[in-house]
C-alpha cells in the first residue's frame, strides 16, 4: 500500500473528497453551501498545499480512495509546545468502496511518521466514534487536560 502527498495537480480530487467528507461528517449539505465550499477551496489548496497543509492520501488505478489532511500550526513557545508547532488532523476520509482495507491506517501512520520529522511537538484530532479506536491503535490518547474545548462562532457566519 503506497501512502503519497498530494500535489497541486490533484486539487480537483481533494475538493470533491472534501466534499464528500463533509456531506458525511455534517449530513447533507446545501446546494449553496457545497457551491461556496467548491469555489473557495482552491484558492485555500494553492495557497497552503504543501506549505503549512500536507494531504496524506492513497491511489487505486491513478485514483485518489483515501485520504488524510495534515494542517501544521505554529504558535508561541510553550512547555506544552516547547518547538511551537503543532499539527491538527483533518478530513480523514476513505471513498465508501474502499472502507475496511487499512488505507485510514497506513495514512496515519504516514502523517505521524512525518510529524515526527516536522518535529511537531503535538498533533490533535477529533474522533468520531467510529474513528476512535482506529486513532487509539496508531497512538492517539485522550486529552486530559484542566482545559474545556471551547469555540466560538461568528453570529455573521451563521
Amino acid at each position: 500500500m503506497n501512502v503519497e502527498k498530494a500535489e497541486i495537480t490533484d486539487m480537483d480530487a481533494l475538493v470533491q473528497l472534501r466534499l464528500a467528507y463533509l456531506a458525511e461528517d455534517h449530513g447533507t449539505l446545501s446546494k449553496e453551501e457545497a457551491e461556496m465550499i467548491r469555489r473557495g477551496l482552491p484558492d485555500y489548496f494553492h495557497a497552503h498545499l504543501g506549505h503549512d497543509l500536507f494531504v496524506y492520501v492513497i491511489r487505486e488505478e491513478q485514483e485518489i480512495m483515501s485520504c488524510a489532511f495534515l494542517l501544521v500550526i505554529e504558535k508561541p513557545l510553550s512547555p506544552a509546545f516547547l518547538s511551537g508547532r503543532t499539527g491538527m488532523v483533518l478530513n480523514v476520509y476513505t471513498c465508501p468502496a474502499s472502507r475496511r482495507k487499512g488505507y485510514a491506517r497506513s495514512i496515519m501512520q504516514v502523517l505521524l511518521e512525518e510529524a515526527k520529522a516536522l518535529k511537531l511537538a503535538n498533533v490533535e484530532l477529533k474522533a468520531t466514534d467510529d474513528g476512535y479506536p482506529l486513532y487509539q491503535s496508531v497512538g492517539f490518547s485522550d486529552d486530559h487536560t484542566k482545559y474545556h474545548p471551547m469555540i466560538w462562532i461568528n453570529p455573521l457566519q451563521q
